[in-house]
């Protein structure tokens, strides 16, 4: 189907901004996107809008929320002052077609469990790796075979030896005390969606293995909050660089976590020019 998105879309920015590790750049510039045990193929036509190799109903019902297209990104943007912040301004503007996407908290959690002290093609493969050691096998709007992210209960029924095979390291045991808090009740991930921040940091940071930085990600990308400001090594020199008197985070509220991409993409593209 045709879907026409007049606010800000960019594919290429979405795929790069270290938010999602499951779209990948197939033939003629489309993006073959795994999520929620879905997946999709999505083409740029131009003005004409995009094409998602879906039925009418699979796009209303999953692919428009998990984009997050309920919501005004240009107006988030123009909320910006180029002449009181002429940075944020700048990333904002040369950054804009990143959307926040809503993502399944459970697999955001694992996900960026993984991402400790690794770069983005490790990540990806070893969530592929995870997914294809136990998640459900399925087919493709071309036909081609994918696996979905496994269930909290697929990955604690994992031994040892087979995490490991997911290239996981040290993570291993991380991300299965994960599934167990998951499975236990210690954490509920659907409960978070809706609480404050401070109860959400505290609640992911009572996990074995998990910081505040990946907790601040588990946050924004998967729970959706998006005033949540993860900060790595990135955004601690960009915060270092461009705001020596201190970061306004209440005037920024409740955008935190789209300025926080922008940032993060724009200096990251900047250092490799």
């Amino acid at each position: 189907m045709i879907v026409q998105i007049i606010d800000d879309f960019d594919m290429a920015k979405i795929a790069e901004s270290g938010q999602c590790f499951r779209w990948t750049r197939v033939d003629g510039g489309s993006y073959r996107v795994i999520a929620g045990g879905a997946c999709v193929y999505i083409t740029s036509l131009g003005d004409s809008g995009y094409e998602f190799e879906c039925s009418e109903q699979e796009f209303e019902s999953f692919w428009r929320e998990y984009l997050d297209l309920g919501e005004d990104y240009r107006g988030v943007r123009e909320r910006i002052d180029p002449v009181e912040d002429p940075f944020l301004w700048q990333a904002a503007e040369s950054e804009k077609g990143i959307r926040i996407l809503r993502q399944d908290p459970w697999e955001m959690l694992v996900t960026f469990i993984i991402s400790q002290n690794r770069n983005i093609p490790a990540i990806k493969r070893s969530v592929e790796l995870l997914s294809e050691s136990c998640g459900e096998m399925k087919r493709d709007p071309r036909g081609v075979s994918y696996y979905a992210f496994p269930s909290p209960e697929a990955v604690a029924a994992l031994s040892g030896e087979s995490l490991n095979e997911c290239r996981l390291g040290y993570r291993c045991k991380y991300v299965h005390a994960a599934a167990e808090s998951v499975l236990s009740g210690k954490i509920d991930l659907e409960q978070l969606l809706t609480a404050d921040e401070k109860s959400t940091i505290e609640a992911l940071t009572g996990l074995f293995g998990v910081g505040v930085k990946v907790a601040n990600c588990v946050s924004l990308f998967g729970l959706h909050h998006v005033d949540a400001f993860p900060v790595d090594v990135w955004i601690k020199r960009i915060l270092e660089q461009e705001y020596p008197k201190g970061y306004p985070y209440e005037s920024y509220s409740p955008y935190n976590g789209i300025y926080q991409q922008y940032m993060f993409a724009h200096y990251r593209h900047r250092e490799r020019k």
